[in-house]
């Protein structure tokens, strides 16, 4: 077949796990890779939707595999309690069910891609769906012919033609009766609102065709611009952790395409972004989360870093004797006489003066208003103001242990600087160790 060369869908040697309904489209798929000499399976899933219905396209289904002597495979789903639980459509509950069970058989049983039997009306559906709804270039392209392990072979073909192929070859098919309710807002397209622009475009299918190969062609050069920026304009500081100019960000033209583009791949919605460039000339320090992931301002820089959900409120240390972990890092403590003692002045390791510590101290992150007496210095500053002092990032405070002593006082900012009034002087006769490990 043309199409399946020309979009590169597979090999002539591959295995393709088939996605068949026993509707007329996935049928004529069936039948179309046998004529071909492919090497395929077919797939069938009862979404228990129709009663004896849904049992009747399953043994259709089971019926075709056997006369076209190929692998089957079916599953039966409860696709309303999956809904329900997942407090989701009854249409997405059974995507859902369907593409995870089918890569589930795909995998195990050594298939190369799955093929899913959606033609040029299925994409027109989608374009005109994705438009009533709000979308970028993506949904107006609608279906691609390849996605990941997902072809689709039969794109080439409009549904008027898979019915003249159909009486020519005089093939069998069940029909699904919901297919026939404009209850579902895509049949309600398919069934009322494609006519309508059929009178005014009876070659509608394939101007739609062209304008999704138009649409497709634009997002790939999109995305190519996105990542040039991105490139020019992400600097990686850490793991999935970026500094990016903020006047680079308010010179990007057209800026609203580009934003998106630029942070829509880390959970930010257009809304969300709205928000940040409605911010760009307040006060530093606003925070925007996507979730997985947090922009924040910081003066002449916007900064990207990952959620770091593993990182404790509060741990505490008990003895004097311990190994822990907080944020990723560990930590130990140890004592040591001050006659057996050598001062490192290592930014990683707090030596301090036994005998001015009150247990359980406590590891935990900056709050607003701390402050401390930084080594060197005889008044106290906040903490904010130290994090400003030694450029951390906005992104990266709460990656920073605070050592606070039991009686409140912050005695160590680790890997940066201990408090004053817990150095170790001549008096010291006893030194408490807490180092930190990356």
């Amino acid at each position: 077949m043309p199409f399946i060369k020309q979009h590169a869908l597979f090999l002539p040697e591959e295995r393709i796990l088939l996605a068949v309904s026993g509707g007329r489209d996935s049928v004529l798929m069936a039948h179309l890779f046998n004529e071909a000499g492919f090497n395929f399976g077919i797939a069938h899933c009862n979404f228990s939707l129709r009663g004896e219905e849904s049992k009747k396209d399953e043994q259709f289904t089971s019926d075709l595999a056997a006369e076209l002597d190929v692998p089957f495979f079916s599953t039966t789903f409860d696709t309303i309690e999956y809904s329900r639980q997942h407090h989701i459509s009854i249409q997405m509950a059974a995507r859902d069910l369907r593409y995870d069970w089918l890569e589930e058989i795909r995998s195990d049983f050594d298939f190369q891609h799955i093929a899913i039997a959606q033609h040029q009306n299925d994409v027109m559906e989608t374009m005109l769906l994705n438009l009533t709804r709000g979308t970028g270039i993506a949904g107006m392209h609608g279906i691609l012919p390849k996605k990941g392990k997902i072809i689709r072979p039969l794109l080439f073909l409009s549904r008027e033609e898979i019915d003249v192929i159909f009486e020519e070859k005089g093939l069998s098919y069940r029909e699904d009766s919901s297919n026939k309710s404009n209850k579902y807002a895509r049949n309600k397209i398919r069934l009322d609102i494609i006519p309508i622009l059929k009178e005014l475009n009876p070659s509608l299918e394939k101007t739609f065709e062209a304008n999704r190969k138009r649409f497709e062609e634009l997002e790939i050069l999109l995305d190519r611009r996105v990542n040039e920026i991105k490139t020019e304009l992400f600097k990686e500081i850490g793991t999935d952790e970026y500094e990016i100019s903020l006047q680079g960000l308010q010179k990007l033209d057209p800026m609203d395409t580009l934003l998106y583009g630029l942070f829509h791949p880390f959970g930010f919605t257009e809304s969300m972004l709205r928000d940040l460039k409605n911010s760009w000339n307040g006060e530093p320090g606003k925070v925007f989360s996507s979730g997985s992931y947090d922009l924040n301002l910081d003066r002449n820089k916007v900064l990207l870093s990952i959620r770091k959900n593993n990182i404790q409120d509060n741990t505490y240390i008990e003895d004097t004797e311990m190994s822990l972990k907080w944020g990723g890092k560990t930590f130990k403590s140890s004592a040591i006489s001050s006659n057996h003692f050598t001062l490192r002045n290592e930014a990683s390791i707090a030596q301090l003066d036994l005998a001015l510590l009150k247990f359980p101290l406590v590891l935990r992150r900056w709050k607003d208003g701390d402050s401390f007496q930084p080594l060197g210095l005889r008044g106290k500053k906040k903490l904010s103001d130290f994090f400003i002092e030694q450029k951390i990032p906005l992104s990266r405070k709460n990656d920073i242990g605070i050592l606070e002593n039991g009686n409140g006082d912050i005695i160590w900012i680790a890997g940066f600087r201990i408090d004053e009034r817990y150095k170790i002087t001549t008096n010291t006769k006893k030194v408490f160790i807490f180092e930190q490990y990356t």
